[in-house]
């Protein structure tokens, strides 16, 4: 890709816009159209400024961009085009194809060559050199994450992984905790079964539960076994599928023998699965970095059924800790790149969402400034501690063109096996052969 006629208009701009031409524009404020994902929660956050008091991914992005719009003095007025996490993309392919882009999206790491490829994000490095934002703070894999072909394209917003959710209570009841009552997980495929089979013995509850049907928790689960054992999903230079093979059964054969065995249940989705934990119903959740303050919360409810609350890294099945992972990152759209006033409006809006790191950090998520996560203040956060190596053991699927379609197909085909009854052996071929007829097309 380049990038260099595009650049030499974008450094004129900010030249510009940093240089003070944009002052007028700014008196007169400046609008900026945000897209991005994490919920609706306008009935309980729709007006609400107080960023410490507010909690969950929704409620605190909600409450970022109020108190930015009502603090900011350089007149600049944040409008969200807010969705629900499936249709967003959709929706964002549709702004551009539109010509009615918005000024900054937030995406994932895995989806944004997509975007760079086509020239509808633009490079931001030398912009946030000027804006005072120092990338020089991020950690390596959260710059790693945000660069295509060694530029800047977007600010790191988050690492995310899976976790496991764990009801001590239940762990204990089932003679699974050490001395001090902290749960004790499995090392190896068998023991993952002997444990489950002692949970169900001793409590008559499921072992473990994750969204197997909706979104692809389940399956990502998978993909950590397999990076567990050595492996990766695509060919050392991402030209082709490297899953059929002994690694890939290994990893969907473990996974499939908890819902053969009746240890999990293969027709839960999202919301049933996180019903079940947060009822007493399983001993176990996979689900994400982004729950730890939901479910925090929910413990410390007196009137809950969850009361015992312990977040774990993915456990180590296999041969080396590894577990999937992702990061949210926000991108600069082509629709700026013209206008020297949003340009300059834009950094500014990331500069405050890069100061207020920490606060993103209390849903759980890891954050993404090294000044951050060396503070007291975000390692005192609640169960930090419980889970402080996940970051050290993040693995993410490769970044490459059509991401999305290839995580498809391969939830499909997955989820098959345990609804269905489809073979692995099957499933892993055709996951392998459909994903190597889109990476033919470049």
């Amino acid at each position: 890709m380049k990038y260099h006629s595009k650049l030499v208009s974008l450094m004129l701009v900010m030249v510009m816009a940093f240089g003070g031409f944009a002052i007028q524009a700014q008196e007169e404020g400046v609008t900026l159209n945000l897209s991005r994902f994490f919920g609706v929660c306008d009935d309980e956050y729709g007006g609400f400024t107080d960023i410490e008091a507010a909690s969950g991914e929704c409620g605190i992005v909600t409450t970022l961009i109020n108190n930015f719009n009502a603090t900011n003095d350089a007149g600049i007025t944040v409008v969200v085009q807010g969705t629900e996490w499936g249709a967003y993309y959709d929706q964002l392919n549709a702004t551009f194809a539109g010509g009615n882009a918005p000024d900054i999206a937030v995406m994932h790491r895995t989806r944004l060559i997509d975007y760079t490829s086509r020239n509808l994000v633009i490079p931001v490095g030398e912009a946030f050199e000027m804006a005072g934002i120092d990338v020089t703070d991020f950690p390596q894999p959260a710059l790693d994450a945000v660069s295509v072909d060694g530029e800047v394209f977007g600010l790191p917003f988050d690492l995310h992984t899976l976790l496991w959710h764990v009801n001590a209570d239940i762990m204990a009841e089932a003679g699974l905790v050490d001395e001090d009552g902290t749960p004790i997980m499995p090392g190896s495929p068998e023991e993952l079964l002997e444990h489950a089979a002692m949970v169900q013995e001793a409590t008559g509850m499921d072992y473990i539960a994750m969204d197997a049907t909706q979104f692809p928790l389940g399956v990502r689960a998978v993909f950590a076994m397999i990076w567990q054992q050595g492996g990766d999903l695509l060919n050392e230079d991402r030209t082709a599928a490297d899953i059929n093979n002994e690694v890939g059964l290994n990893a969907l054969n473990t996974m499939n023998s908890l819902f053969e065995g009746g240890f999990a249940n293969a027709t839960y989705d999202y919301a049933s699965s996180q019903e079940a934990f947060i009822n007493g119903e399983t001993a176990i959740l996979i689900n994400g970095t982004w729950v730890v303050d939901f479910y925090t919360e929910q413990a410390e409810d007196e009137s809950a059924t969850l009361t015992n609350y312990v977040v774990s890294d993915f456990p180590t099945l296999f041969d080396q800790p590894a577990t999937w992972s992702d990061t949210h990152m926000w991108a600069v759209t082509n629709a700026v790149q013209d206008d020297p006033a949003k340009l300059e409006a834009a950094m500014t809006f990331l500069s405050f969402i890069n100061d207020n790191n920490i606060h993103w950090a209390r849903t759980g998520h890891v954050a993404v400034r090294n000044s951050v996560l060396e503070s007291e203040e975000y390692q005192s956060l609640p169960r930090r501690d419980e889970y402080v190596g996940t970051a050290d053991i993040a693995f993410a699927f490769p970044q490459v063109l059509r991401y999305q379609t290839m995580e498809d197909i391969l939830a499909e085909e997955f989820q098959a096996v345990w609804l269905t009854g489809k073979s692995p052996e099957d499933a892993l071929a055709s996951a392998e052969s459909r994903i190597n007829d889109i990476l033919v097309v470049r």
